[in-house]
């Protein structure tokens, strides 16, 4: 059976470990030639070796323009074109409102969402380049699709990148470069293990339609899905990955006795 990504080259931004790290091995497996790209440079490459002699692991900062512009230049120098860009790097924080500083608020809008803008566009400059499409897939959260105590900053900038992503694939379409978003739910990521308390986890077990944690595999195989040409008409959607969570209201047990009057 052919594999659905065969000689396309695909670069995972955030690629060292969890959803990035998974991604790539997801891509790998269907037959891409995978770039990781992340802050860690170590960890970019040590990520990269575990997929073979074909991969290639990068330090990059995405909120720097200088560093995002090498980054596309080794990969172009080493694999002569990029097909595919999970635009995957990011950082969260959890501050209430009237606590974030300015700083943060710069910091997280210039990771998650500049940082997102600067990488799309130097790979849509390449895919235009040599003209034979590609896919970009984004990641937005749900943090910037409904409200949560703490998000201001981090839900403003996935919020944009959501819209952001719009504009994209409104623009690139005319070039067969599809843009879309995965939105993850909960994920049972090495940071979710250690940031997650039994509090935490019984409250999306409760929130959560299918009652459980997502994994990083679970995402990768959505992303692999949006990357292929199994979904070469899907164009400009937002792709939630989170068990129902989105969707879901209030929820009871069947057996829950009735309200009294």
């Amino acid at each position: 059976m052919s594999r659905r990504l065969e000689g396309k080259v695909a670069l995972v931004t955030g690629g060292a470990r969890g959803i990035g790290l998974a991604t790539a091995h997801a891509f790998a497996r269907e037959g891409a030639r995978v770039v990781i790209a992340d802050l860690n440079a170590d960890g970019a490459r040590e990520a990269a070796a575990s997929l073979g002699q074909d991969a290639l692991g990068l330090g990059v900062d995405v909120a720097d323009p200088a560093s995002v512009t090498t980054m596309i230049a080794a990969i172009i120098k080493a694999q002569g074109r990029i097909d595919i860009l999970f635009n995957n790097a990011g950082i969260g924080a959890n501050t209430p409102f009237l606590e974030t500083r300015l700083e943060d608020w710069n910091r997280i809008l210039g990771v998650n969402l500049t940082g997102a803008f600067l990488v799309a566009q130097g790979c849509a400059r390449e895919m235009v380049r040599v003209g034979e499409g590609g896919k970009i897939v984004n990641v937005a959260s749900l943090s910037g699709q409904r409200d949560a105590n703490g998000r201001a900053a981090y839900g403003s900038a996935k919020a944009g990148l959501e819209l952001l992503t719009k504009v994209m694939a409104v623009e690139l379409a005319e070039h067969a470069i599809n843009v879309n978003n995965v939105v993850p739910g909960a994920i049972e990521t090495d940071i979710a293990k250690i940031m997650h308390d039994q509090a935490t986890r019984a409250a999306y077990g409760r929130l959560i339609p299918m009652t459980r944690y997502g994994t990083p595999e679970e995402i990768a195989d959505a992303v692999v899905f949006l990357c292929s040409d199994e979904a070469r008409y899907v164009h400009g959607h937002t792709l939630n990955v989170d068990g129902g969570f989105r969707e879901a209201g209030l929820m009871f047990k069947r057996d829950a006795p009735a309200p009294s009057a």
